[in-house]
C-alpha cells in the first residue's frame, strides 16, 4: 500500500511547528495552564495616576471589573465624536469623551462590535455566540440606539457570524467555516483573550506564543471550506464573496467606502499571502502587499480613519527587522516606517489627522523577542527621502519613513495574554486602551500631551 503524498499544507503545518521548537505529532489534549491575572481587592484599582516614567496622565476610564474597549480596527465612536463604546460583563457602556465618564447604555446579554458609521448605534450581538464556532448557530445582530438605548434585532443570520457593518450602514459581512475546527480547545486563562494550548515535545505545556502559533498552523492546514458573504440589512440579502479552503478572518469596511471591503487570509504570517481588498459586487479582489523574500511578515491590517490608505505591520524578514508600512488605496503609493525591536507593537493605531501613531507595545514571547518592549507608544513619523537626492523612478518606489517613538505608560505589569487594543480619541488628546495591569481588567486612557 503507498502512502498518501504529503500534502502542501502538511508541510506548512510542519514548517510552523518546527519554526515554533515542537513537532506537530506532539499534541495532545492540553494540561492545566497557568492562571491569568488575580482580581484586585476592591478599591485598589487606581482612577488616575501620572506614570512615573513618562510624566504622562492615566484615567482609568470603567467603573466595573471586566470592562474592555473595543478590538483596535472596528469603529468605537459615534459619528460625531462623542461618545465611545466599551463592554462590560453586564452589558454595554458609553464613555462621554469630553469628560471620561462612562455610563450605561445596555443591560443584558448582548455585546458590541462597533458602532453606526453614518448612524448613531451600537450594533451588537450575543455574548453566547462563539467566534471559534460558526458552522451551526443562528447569529442574531441588533441595534442599540445610542440616545434612546432602544433595542432592534436587524438580522437573524443563520451558518455564520457577523463581524463588520459597512460605511452607509447597509450591509453586514461575516463567514462561515463548513466545521469547525477549534483554535482553543482547552480552558480559557481569566483576564486574557483566551487560553491557546498545547504540549511541547518534552511532555510539558508550551508557551502562550508557540502554542498559538501551532493552534494556527493546525487550523490553516485542515483546508476548511468557507465563505465571507454580505446581508443587506434592509432586504436581507445573502451574497457569497469570497469561497475558499484558507482560512478567512478578519473581515472589516472600509469607514468611508461603502462597496470596499478588507479580509484577511489567516494563518502563520509567515506562511499566508494575508492582506486582500474587494468589492461588495465581488469584483477587483486584490492582494494588497506581496511578499518580497521568504519569512516576511504581513499582517493586523487597518484603514486610517477616512479610509484612504491600509496600514499593516510588516517584519522584512519576520521577528528582525520591524516597519508600519502603509499603501494610499487611490496612489498606490506606499510607505514603510521603521521602528526598533522594543518598538515593536501588537497593533498600531493612527491619529484622525495622521500626524501621530501609537503601538501598545509586547512582551518578550511575542514576536520582535524584545527585552524592553512593554508600553504604550506613542510614534511620530518622519519621512527620510526627502534629502534632494533620489532614484530616477522614485515615485514608483516605497517611501522610507522612521518612528520617532515616547513611551507614555510603562505596563510592566500588563500580562500580553490579553492584547491592549489601542486606539487614538477623535480629537487625538487620549490613548483609548485596555489591561489586566491592576488585575481585573479595565479601560484605561492617557494623555498623548503631558500632564
Amino acid at each position: 500500500m503507498t502512502k498518501n503524498p504529503i500534502t502542501k499544507r502538511d508541510f506548512l503545518a510542519a514548517g510552523a511547528a518546527a519554526a515554533a521548537g515542537f513537532a506537530v505529532t506532539s499534541a495532545r489534549a492540553a494540561e492545566p495552564v497557568p492562571e491569568g491575572p488575580k482580581s484586585a481587592a476592591r478599591g485598589t484599582v487606581p482612577r488616575e495616576w501620572i506614570d512615573a516614567d513618562s510624566g504622562h496622565r492615566v484615567v482609568r476610564i470603567s467603573d466595573t471589573d471586566h470592562t474592555q474597549s473595543l478590538y483596535f480596527n472596528f469603529p468605537a465612536y459615534s459619528p460625531d465624536g462623542r461618545w465611545m463604546v466599551m463592554n462590560r460583563p453586564d452589558g454595554i457602556s458609553l464613555v462621554d469623551m469630553a469628560t471620561l465618564k462612562e455610563k450605561s447604555l445596555y443591560t443584558g446579554n448582548l455585546a458590541a462590535f462597533q458602532t453606526g458609521v453614518s448612524k448613531r448605534v451600537v450594533y451588537a450581538r450575543p455574548r453566547s455566540a462563539d467566534k471559534d464556532n460558526r458552522t451551526q448557530a443562528t447569529n442574531e445582530v441588533f441595534t442599540i440606539d445610542i440616545d434612546t438605548g432602544a433595542v432592534k434585532q436587524i438580522a437573524a443570520v443563520e451558518k455564520g457570524f457577523i463581524t463588520s457593518v459597512n460605511a452607509d450602514d447597509t450591509l453586514l459581512v461575516g463567514s462561515y467555516a463548513y466545521r469547525d475546527v477549534p483554535l482553543q480547545p482547552g480552558p480559557k486563562v481569566a483576564g486574557t483573550d483566551g487560553g491557546y494550548n498545547a504540549i511541547g515535545p518534552d511532555g510539558k505545556p508550551m508557551s502562550f506564543a508557540a502554542a498559538k502559533e501551532y493552534r494556527m498552523a493546525q487550523r490553516l492546514a485542515a483546508e476548511v471550506p468557507m465563505d465571507i458573504f454580505t446581508i443587506n440589512i434592509l432586504t436581507g440579502e445573502r451574497k457569497v464573496l469570497v469561497h475558499s479552503t484558507d482560512w478567512l478572518n478578519h473581515m472589516q469596511f472600509s469607514p468611508s467606502d461603502p462597496g470596499r471591503l478588507m479580509y484577511c487570509h489567516e494563518g502563520p504570517w509567515h506562511e499566508v499571502d494575508r492582506i486582500w481588498t474587494i468589492r461588495t459586487d465581488g469584483t477587483a479582489k486584490q492582494l494588497m502587499h506581496k511578499r518580497a523574500m521568504n519569512m516576511e511578515i504581513a499582517g493586523h491590517e487597518f484603514f486610517n480613519w477616512d479610509g484612504s490608505k491600509l496600514f499593516y505591520d510588516l517584519q522584512t524578514p519576520r521577528g528582525e527587522d520591524f516597519w508600519l508600512a502603509n499603501i494610499d488605496l487611490k496612489t498606490g503609493q506606499r510607505v514603510w516606517y521603521h521602528m526598533q525591536r522594543n518598538e515593536w507593537s501588537v497593533h498600531f493605531n493612527v491619529s484622525k489627522d495622521g500626524t501621530l501613531f501609537a503601538g501598545d507595545g509586547g512582551d518578550a514571547d511575542m514576536v520582535a523577542r524584545a527585552p524592553d518592549g512593554k508600553y504604550i507608544y506613542l510614534f511620530r513619523p518622519e519621512i527620510i527621502d526627502d534629502l534632494g537626492v533620489s532614484a530616477p523612478n522614485a515615485a514608483d518606489l516605497v517611501r522610507p519613513g522612521v518612528l520617532r517613538s515616547e513611551k507614555l505608560v510603562n505596563m510592566k505589569d500588563h500580562d500580553y495574554r490579553l492584547e491592549p487594543n489601542l486606539r487614538f480619541s477623535p480629537d487625538g488628546k487620549w490613548l483609548i486602551f485596555h489591561s489586566n495591569m491592576h488585575g481585573p481588567v479595565h479601560t484605561y486612557a492617557v494623555a498623548t500631551e503631558k500632564a
